[in-house]
Order: structure tokens, then sequence, then C-alpha cells
């Protein structure tokens, strides 16, 4: 029993002697550090932007018609006044003929006039009253049925448009050729002058109108550039209201970004801006800030800025996404790490980063940050110049831990 007994205490105090024993020290972390520094950090101002070029136009005809010819495609390349497309223009290529026609006829009247010798033309007047009050009552029977049509929503605005413009200039009509037979049966020279003056007048203006209406028949460019989008093809009927091309003039390009309400009020007029394309992203195109919208979107709640870029290498292309940066003011002595060294919170400019303290041990600091460029974060508040700051390691770092480190 004796032996038992002096195992059983000698274990026990052996139990004791180790229970006042130091714990192990833990052990040291590896990091890297690098110390934060103290720079001149401009402020920047990034938002997405799609590119649109500064000329951009919807070729519209001004009269309906069948589209006969299109000398160009999407895509080509055209010159300011290239003809685009032909329309048929049968019809008015005669109605010209008969214009001329009626011009000359009444200059032929005015000479005789002026040559004084008075034709009794009171017959032939009164014929043309006859003409012109029968056209007046067709022009007001086609508007009336045009005026059902519209509105039941059948034909657009503009074809009733061309009927009263119709109708308008068959009452004219039918009032000159009244005037013309009163000032030929008072038997007034001065109103016979007045009387072929008049007709002659008409039918320039009706030859005038008719030659306008030709020249509209040939579709042309307003500007030097690219055809971007084609919407009709020989056959189809033009009108109006329906564009045949949309022609984009690219030798300027405008960025226009969606920059948030908060931050467009440092925004100005004339600042220097960039975009990074979003299909070349080792590019950056620099421009000027053109547009600062005063409006802001009630939905998304930010403001419209165009960013003009100069675009002569048409390496800019319409439709392009990407990012606008526009550098608004600077930090002076701005604190700045590494972006690597900041654990940001999940789509905010806020986070933390963790420091060796004066204990060699790791300490977590909430911060808030602005983009310093280059890869680079300025912390607007948590760290002082000087102090270290883990850039490997820190994740997940409890706060306290001893750390050994490797600085760059």
């Amino acid at each position: 029993m004796k032996p038992t007994l002096f195992l059983i205490f000698a274990a026990l105090a052996l139990a004791g002697c180790r229970s006042q024993e130091e714990p192990e020290p833990k052990p040291l972390v590896e990091v890297k550090v690098v110390p934060a520094a103290e720079e001149d950090v401009p402020v920047v101002v990034r938002a997405p932007a799609t590119v649109f070029a500064k000329e951009q136009a919807n070729i519209a005809p001004r009269l309906t018609a069948p589209v006969r010819e299109l000398p160009v495609r999407k895509g080509d390349s055209v010159s300011a006044g290239q003809v685009l497309a032909r329309l048929e223009n049968r019809d008015l290529l005669a109605q010209r003929t008969e214009a001329a026609a009626a011009l000359a006829d009444a200059e032929a009247s005015l000479a005789k006039v002026s040559s004084g010798t008075l034709p009794t033309e009171i017959e032939r007047a009164r014929g043309q009253v006859a003409t012109t009050r029968a056209a007046l009552n067709q022009a007001e029977k086609f508007y009336d049925r045009r005026k059902q049509l519209f509105d039941q929503g059948a034909i657009p605005s503009r074809d009733l448009l061309v009927s009263e413009t119709e109708l308008a200039q068959a009452r004219t009509n039918h009032e000159v050729a009244l005037k013309a037979l009163q000032l030929l049966e008072s038997q007034s020279k001065e109103r016979d002058l007045e009387i072929a003056r008049s007709r002659v007048e008409q039918a320039r203006g009706r030859l005038a109108f008719i030659e306008a209406q030709l020249s509209y028949a040939e579709i042309r460019s307003p500007f030097a550039g690219t055809i971007t989008e084609q919407f009709l093809f020989p056959g189809d009927m033009a009108k109006p209201d329906t564009a045949i091309f949309t022609v984009a003039n690219l030798s300027t390009a405008v960025a226009r970004a969606q920059v948030p309400e908060s931050e467009a009020s440092e925004i100005r007029r004339g600042e220097a801006c960039s975009l990074l394309p979003s299909d070349r992203p080792s590019m950056e195109f620099a421009g000027t800030v053109t547009v600062v919208n005063r409006a802001v979107d009630p939905s998304r709640r930010t403001v419209e800025v165009w960013c003009e870029i100069p675009n002569s290498s048409q390496q800019l292309r319409a439709g392009v996404f990407g990012t606008v940066v526009i550098v608004t003011g600077s930090l002076k002595k701005a604190v700045v790490v590494p972006v690597a060294a900041v654990q940001f919170e999940e789509g905010s400019a806020k986070g933390e980063v963790v420091v060796v303290d004066s204990a060699r041990k790791a300490s977590r600091r909430p911060v808030e940050t602005a983009p310093a460029g280059a890869g680079k974060a300025a912390l607007l508040k948590g760290v002082r110049a000087g102090e270290l700051v883990i850039i490997e390691g820190g994740y997940g770092l409890p706060e306290g831990t001893p750390v050994k480190w490797e600085q760059r």
C-alpha cells in the first residue's frame, strides 16, 4: 500500500507544478505590410455611360411615293449633300410640264394686254371660274373624306394636312379666277393688266411648288457621316413619318453618363473628362464636359452629363458602353494605401483595414475611402500616414493577433 500511495502523491504534486507554469505564447502570423503614404489625390467622379454620335439624323422623305432607287446602303460612308434615295416622280414631271405651259400662256396674255390690245376674254374667264369651282368642290369632298378617316384613326395627321393644303390652294385658285372675271367685266385697262399679272404670278407659284416637290424626290444627306440604320428598300412606300436611313457623324463622339445626383453638383461644363470603353478597357479617350443636365431623373436619381470626345480616327463606335471619369477637385495630403489593403463592405466605399499597432499586433480600423487611381485608395479617416497597413494575410485576422511582417 505504501508504494502505491507514494506514486499517487507524486502524480498530484507534478500536476500542481504544471498548472502553475505560464501558458505557451501564441505563434506569430506572417503578413505583408506597407506604410500608409501621404499624397495629393484628385477627386474623381465615375459613372456608367453610352457612346452616341454628336450628329445623328433620321432621314425621312417630305412626300409620299414609292422608293425607286437607293444608291447607298447600311454601313456606307456618305458626304454632305450626297443622294441617299430617289423616289418615283413621273406624276410630278407631268405636273411640271402642265405648270410650265400655264405660265407661258399667262405671260402671253400679259404681253397682249400690255401692248394695248383688249381681247374679249370674258368667256374664257368665266370658263376658268367654272373650272376652279369644280376643282374646289372636288377638293372639299376629298378633304371631308380624309377628315372622316383621320377621325377614325385610319390615316396620319400628315395626310390630313396635305388635303387641307390642297383645299386652300383650290380656294385661292377659285378666288383668283373670280377676281379675274370681275376685272375683265369692268372693262378697265388697269384692271386688265392686274388680272394678267395675277395670272402670271399664280402660274409662277404653281410651277415653283411643283419644282420644290420634284426636288424632294431626291433625298440627300444633311452632313457627312455613316449610314447606321436602313429601314426601307426599293419598292417600299416612303412616307414623311417613316425614316429611310439613319446617318451618324462619329468624328465627334458624346459619352452620355448617368451621374448620381449627390456627385453631379461638383461637375462643371468645360472640365476635363475621359472615357474607358468596355470593348477596349486598356484605352482611355480624353474629352470635355459639354452638358450637365439641370434636371434629375426621378426614377434613378441621376443627372445626365455629356463628355464630348474627338473621334477623327473612328475608334469609338456608337452604342458602346463604358465609364466616364471626371476630375472635380483634389484632396490635399490624403492618406493613401493600396486598394488590396481595404476590405470593402459590399457596394460601398466604406470598409476596414488592418494595421500593425505599437504592440506588434493586428488592429482593425473602420475607414471611408475615395478613389486615388492606379490601384490606390484614399482613406478619409481611420489611419494616419506612416502606419503599417497589412496588404496580405489580414483577411479574417482576429483583433489583437501578434504578427511578424515583411515590408514592401
